[in-house]
């Protein structure tokens, strides 16, 4: 059974709270930090951890913080992405509902590092019941001394606020909340300059995943080095997985990265397998804007070694044959599921949430959502897939921020490792209204050609 450092003490009960959360250790990183080590010390046990943004983009985060300008008087910034939109991923809000102190804890240890008195943490609308708890613990932390002036007399000052936003899919992209915490309309921004150097008020600013942060945590207390030790490769430490779909077991689990694919799938400890006794279709690893990947290419890589759930072998093979670890939002499909569909609905989602900055994005999601709905009603031509692969082509890398390609690679992965169903759905229309199309051929996605024009 692999080590729990996030949510170890989690279900402990009222560990929600600060008096039950000191008790259990909590708050000893701070210490720490404050009484032993310099900020630089901080950001260095970071870098050697290893550890990568949760968020998605995988980028490692002691090197984002030490991109962080510091002019000299001007204030700088920590900001906590609690937005958590991405269909399928529901870790950070596990995380907050049930240990919020562990997010506040990490803060405190970030924002000396980054030399931030004033830090946000900014949450999605829709949780704000979980919103009322992190003000809560913020207040029991404030009370207790580790937020406010001069903390444990150390000369620190530092202080959290909790800020919901309107619940935009696009707020996720950290210039686009930047723009939504300072009261705007949540549009991303054109970069250069990056928010390391012109963020929050046009100060010097660093946006961190919640589950990055809760990291820095046993990061601290047990050093990098340490930490690095658990996991594989360039992908360290656990991480925590959002499972749904179609298995017996869904839920939040934090694993080890050394892992395979299959056994966080089938077995007791984890995902329990297939619901109902089904077989397994396909499934999208990383939370929806991640490539689909059909059974047999989840399970083994193209080369025929076991896939990992880590970083590296789920990207190995590129999107040709490969997914992402994305925000871990891990959802399985069974041989009932229609893949036509499912992207549909995802089509969908993209276009409700494209802020429509740029036309690629604003026209291309809402193209792409009218085809799939023509092809799922059995309406669609072949010609229709194959606008499709051409439209996703003119949107991915076209826009300002990666919605645009959160919206493409859904719709290609589909059509290239499925388009045999999208072509049945098209030649037998009558009956793709009233049966999903099955497992059929989806052992050989790699001998069905996606167009290439």
């Amino acid at each position: 059974m692999g080590r729990k450092l996030l949510l170890e003490k989690a279900h402990v009960e009222g560990i929600r709270h600060y008096d039950v959360y000191r008790r259990e250790g909590g708050y000893r990183s701070v210490e720490k930090v404050l009484k032993t080590m310099s900020p630089e010390a901080v950001v260095e046990e970071v870098k050697k951890s290893g550890l990568r943004g949760r968020g998605g983009a995988g980028f490692p985060t002691g090197m984002k913080w030490s991109f962080l300008a510091k002019p000299e008087g001007v204030p700088r910034y920590l900001v906590v992405n609690a937005d958590e939109s991405e269909p399928g991923t529901f870790k950070d809000r596990y995380l907050m509902e049930f240990i919020p102190h562990l997010l506040i804890e990490g803060m405190i240890c970030a924002s000396y590092a980054l030399g931030s008195n004033r830090s946000y943490i900014y949450i999605r609308g829709e949780y704000w019941w979980v919103k009322e708890i992190l003000e809560v613990a913020v207040q029991e932390a404030r009370n207790a001394g580790f937020l406010g002036k001069n903390i444990l007399g150390s000369g620190f000052d530092c202080d959290i606020f909790v800020q919901p936003g309107a619940g935009a899919y696009i707020c996720g992209e950290e210039t686009a909340l930047i723009e939504s915490l300072e009261g705007k309309r949540g549009n991303p921004r054109i970069k250069p300059p990056f928010p390391a150097v012109k963020g929050l008020w046009g100060c010097p600013t660093v946006v961190n995943n919640v589950e990055s942060i809760a990291a820095v945590v046993p990061i601290v207390n047990e050093g990098g080095e340490e930490y690095a030790k658990l996991g594989t490769g360039k992908s360290t430490g656990t991480k925590l997985i959002s499972a749904c779909g179609n298995i017996n077991k869904p839920g939040v689990y934090e694993i080890e990265m050394n892992i395979s694919v299959e056994e966080f799938i089938y077995s007791d400890e984890y995902c329990g397998g297939i619901a109902n006794g089904k077989k397994l279709k396909a499934c999208i690893p990383g939370g929806s804007s991640v490539p689909i990947l059909p059974a047999n290419l989840l399970l083994k890589t193209a080369k025929g070694e076991t896939r990992m759930m880590t970083y590296e072998s789920l990207s190995d093979g590129g999107f040709a044959t490969g997914t992402m670890m994305g925000s871990g939002g891990f959802i399985v499909m069974d041989e009932d599921q229609c893949v036509v569909k499912h992207t549909y609905t995802l089509a969908r989602f993209y276009r409700h949430e494209s802020c429509g900055q740029c036309s690629p994005c604003r026209e291309g999601t809402g193209w792409m959502e009218k085809i799939l709905l023509k092809i799922d009603q059995g309406k669609g031509s072949m010609s229709d897939i194959d606008l499709l692969w051409d439209i996703q082509r003119k949107i991915e890398g076209n826009t300002i921020c990666p919605l645009g390609d959160a919206a493409a690679w859904p719709v290609a992965a589909a059509i290239r490792h499925f388009r045999d169903e999208f072509e049945w759905h098209v030649t037998n229309p009558s009956e793709a209204l009233v049966r999903n199309y099955g497992l059929a051929n989806y052992a050989k996605p790699l001998e069905i050609a996606a167009p290439t024009a």
